[in-house]
């Protein structure tokens, strides 16, 4: 059976833990394919609202395997804290969670070098990472000499390995900062203690992956941060350290694209970003601060408050058409219900010029100045419609122009944050 993807098409933050979930009875694999810790998916299941930051949203269905792949970084003492606090919440975890063998592993140095890089501004901006040692693993794994996987806390070299790493990042951190606290007996103690408890869940997820599309499973990959941050892709030099389009799913999971047939884009139904680069759209007034309290707009890993602004089509046009989007999953339609008006950026203005290309340089992006189509709000609550029809007709309108000018259906509306309120299209056709 063909998989499906579930990307981000904006700078992340859409809401697609909430898809993945409502989507995991019809798979047999979730399959988280880049990121690390810094991706935040929150979930909410009737009362309880469960975050994750490493484990797939699909872990809340105990029918189904969650596999986390060698395209993520793994920080064990996030992944062991994430683990302990789902099975104290009766969640069946360790039989329904497989890590690859071949996933980076974050240490404390990575931390300390993600402070120090965060340091430096970049056209007066912060990057905005999430100081968890993201990027500095990533970089240590295509450096090669100083990376290890999950695989290798398991090996009987693991102590040395650490030692030999610990001399050498000690000399290039104190360069930077005179002293450094790493100590390689603590770090090795600890992490032989994350390594004992992860060992059942440790294996070649990449071979796991391959015989499961060749038996005719059905997976779904889930991607984390948004297709705006891609690393080749993405708002460069404000993007992460991965490939979060769609493009990252064969890639960081091993599992080529023929077998990824279908590719779900989620999108808000306005924009927010976190940390620093342009954002052509952003409202820095008094709406802005009504999405972000009407929204909670405020990171599910770090708490900081999102920048908002309107829904920006130049930039979604561009990533639906980067991750191959077949449908669209509209999210938190319900955020912009007490607006009179409502914009949709639909072109840009880039030094006296009209274009309707998302630009590759970012200072390019920073000095585009939006092109609105303006349309009329709803004023209604719609938290309590199941059914497209019976959403007003201002809000379906607003959702249809959106698809016009993406061409692509929107398969999914969203009214509120619990599983129950979304609303599946019955004239476009299911995933799975």
């Amino acid at each position: 059976m063909p998989g499906t993807c579930v990307v981000g098409l904006q700078w992340g933050d859409e809401a697609k833990g909430k898809l993945v979930d409502l989507l995991t009875s019809r798979f047999d694999i979730v399959v988280r394919y880049q990121g690390g810790a810094n991706a935040g998916h929150t979930v909410v299941l009737g009362d309880e609202t469960y975050k994750l930051h490493l484990i797939p949203s699909g872990i809340l269905n105990p029918q189904v395997i969650n596999v986390v792949t060698a395209g993520v970084v793994v920080d064990p003492h996030t992944l062991v804290t994430e683990i302990d606090s789902l099975v104290a919440r009766g969640i069946d975890v360790e039989t329904n969670l497989m890590l690859s063998e071949r996933a980076h592993v974050v240490f404390p140095w990575h931390v300390e070098e993600d402070r120090i890089v965060n340091q430096s501004n970049i056209d007066g901006d912060n990057i905005g990472t999430t100081l968890r040692g993201i990027g500095p693993c990533y970089r240590d794994k295509f450096g090669r000499t100083h990376a290890i996987r999950l695989g290798d806390m398991l090996r009987k070299d693991f102590a040395v390995q650490i030692e030999n790493i610990v001399a050498a990042k000690k000399l290039v951190l104190s360069a930077h900062c005179g002293t450094t606290e790493l100590d390689a007996s603590a770090i090795i103690q600890k992490y032989q203690g994350h390594a004992a408890r992860l060992r059942p869940m440790i294996a070649d997820t990449t071979d796991y992956l391959l015989d499961a599309v060749e038996q005719g499973k059905n997976l779904l990959f889930e991607g984390a941060q948004g297709s705006l941050l891609d690393i080749d892709h993405g708002t460069y030099p404000f993007v992460t350290s991965s490939n979060s389009s769609a493009l990252g799913a064969p890639a960081g999971s091993g599992v080529p694209g023929k077998w990824i047939e279908k590719v779900i884009g989620v999108i808000k139904t306005y924009s927010t970003r976190v940390g620093g680069g342009p954002f052509p759209t952003e409202l820095e007034d008094e709406i802005g601060q009504h999405i972000r309290d009407t929204g909670n707009e405020y990171g599910t890993t770090t708490g900081r408050p999102r920048r908002c602004g309107w829904f920006d089509a130049v930039a979604v046009r561009y990533t639906s058409r980067l991750s191959g989007v077949t449908s669209l999953s509209a999210m938190m339609l319900d955020v912009l219900s007490e607006l009179p008006e409502i914009n949709i950026c639909v072109a840009y203005e880039i030094d006296g010029a009209r274009t309707r290309r998302f630009p590759c340089q970012s200072d390019q992006l920073r000095r585009a100045k939006p092109v609105y189509e303006t349309w009329p709000g709803w004023e209604t609550d719609i938290t309590g419609v199941r059914r497209w029809e019976d959403l007003p007709e201002n809000a379906r309108g607003y959702v249809e122009r959106i698809s016009e000018i993406l061409f692509v259906p929107v398969q999914f509306v969203s009214v509120g944050p619990d599983r129950a309120q979304t609303i599946l299209r019955e004239d476009v056709a299911a995933p799975g």
